[in-house]
């Protein structure tokens, strides 16, 4: 039976450094594990915001976003027990209780309901917490949609909520989120992150909805969840198709830089009763000097970071002098691996075909095009990967694949994989 401790004992027992003790000076990069998207009780999550911290904590990430659907954890909730219950099947509770005690939890009975108070972000951010090792970051999922469409938008290092925005378009609903989220930043002074979730997720944005939306520099290439379609169907394109189409449009109509692709749990359920979204599938590994919200966010910014399910690469290196684009992978025992290198040719035919129904109209999915966007430039075994750029490619990213299953795999995630930024080249000549 595990120990129970006080939240101080707690703090005491995690944190590797004195509270308000800097770090090295100039320290060099290195990687950080991060999860952007996560659910607590405070939206449709089935765990406390306590707990679901300290899983990631315990399970070696280096930071998390909490990105309750159109609320930050912030104000007084008190939630009846018998619904925390009924959504965790009477698991997050008990637990929660063991593992703060009871000068931590909270509870008290109104007209016959035994309720309990769900923390706010600033009460117990500081009991989970480790400088330099694990950091709590406050985020939204901002969640609305365009004609049913689900249109979702993570904002990570808020201050305050950001309502659902709407548009005539899905395009522009996008645009008035981004908005929002951009002048909250100016206003408080702090970099937000701001990217778009499971695009497959209810069939909600297409490559044509997000490719001009350039103030969007971040989608999810990959979610955890199994029911987000990140594979697509015969009608609809996956996510990485969907990547390389919003890629090869912004370049050539827009002049502008890739997207960037961001892998992400989208964690309700941990208590291991459904296999539908729980923690530990899909994360982002961040190569920054520090670890606080805004080095993080800023390192995105820059593109350094790459999306894994389970690969781990020392080293991503773009060498704009020898133009080579080289990728080291740090090796687990009995596993092999194959690296892709994925790009579109500055001469691929651009011409979209609509996907329509058996009547012939037009369907608002992700339309159809020549298989030169995105196609695999070059491919490699082994460890180290090393592309050469010819000058004739719009961008080109790699996908890492390993031999071996991830440890929470899903029909759609059998193997493990890491995605590298796109990178765009100077034309050659």
């Amino acid at each position: 039976m595990m120990t129970q401790l006080t939240p101080l004992a707690l703090l005491t027992l995690l944190a590797p450094v004195a509270l308000g003790q800097p770090g090295p000076a100039d320290p060099e990069p290195r990687w950080w594990k991060g999860n952007l998207h996560t659910h607590s009780l405070w939206s449709d999550g089935d765990d406390f915001p306590e707990m679901i911290a300290l899983w990631y904590a315990d399970n070696g990430y280096n930071f998390l976003a909490l990105s309750d659907h159109n609320t930050l954890s912030q104000g007084q909730r008190w939630m009846p027990l018998a619904d925390i219950d009924n959504r965790s099947r009477a698991a997050a509770f008990p637990k929660y209780l063991e593992r703060f005690g009871d000068d931590w939890v909270q509870t008290r009975t109104e007209n016959d309901t035994t309720q309990v108070r769900l923390k706010p972000f600033d009460e117990y951010r500081p009991f989970v917490e480790q400088p330099g090792r694990f950091l709590l970051i406050q985020a939204e999922e901002i969640t609305g949609a365009f004609e049913r469409r689900p249109i979702h938008i993570n904002a990570t290092n808020l201050a305050e909520v950001i309502p659902p925005q709407t548009g005539e378009t899905a395009e522009a609903t996008i645009r008035a989120v981004l908005r929002e989220v951009n002048a909250q930043a100016a206003k408080h002074g702090r970099e937000v992150l701001p990217h778009l979730n499971h695009p497959n997720f209810g069939w909600g944005v297409t490559a044509e909805d997000l490719a001009p939306v350039l103030e969007e520099q971040f989608f999810e290439v990959f979610n955890g969840h199994t029911g987000v379609n990140n594979n697509g169907d015969q009608t609809h394109a996956s996510t990485e198709r969907i990547w390389d189409i919003i890629n090869t449009i912004r370049i050539t109509r827009f002049d502008a830089p890739p997207i960037f692709g961001i892998a992400t749990d989208d964690g309700h359920s941990y208590h291991g009763q459904s296999p539908v979204s729980i923690p530990g599938r899909g994360w982002v590994m961040v190569h920054a000097r520090r670890l606080t919200p805004e080095t993080v966010i800023l390192a995105m910014k820059a593109g350094d970071f790459y999306a894994s399910t389970g690969v781990t690469l020392d080293a991503v290196e773009f060498d704009a002098a020898d133009n080579t684009l080289t990728v080291r992978i740090h090796p687990e025992p009995g596993e092999s691996y194959t690296t892709r290198f994925i790009g579109t040719p500055r001469d691929a035919d651009l011409t979209a075909t609509p996907v329509t129904d058996e009547a012939g109209n037009p369907l608002p999915v992700t339309g159809l095009y020549s298989p030169e966007i995105g196609q695999v430039l070059a491919e490699s075994e082994g460890v180290t990967a090393v592309y050469t750029f010819t000058g004739d490619e719009l961008y080109v990213r790699a996908v890492i694949e390993s031999s071996a299953p991830p440890e929470r795999p899903t029909k759609e995630s059998l193997l493990k994989r890491a995605w590298t930024q796109p990178i765009r080249p100077a034309p050659a000549g």
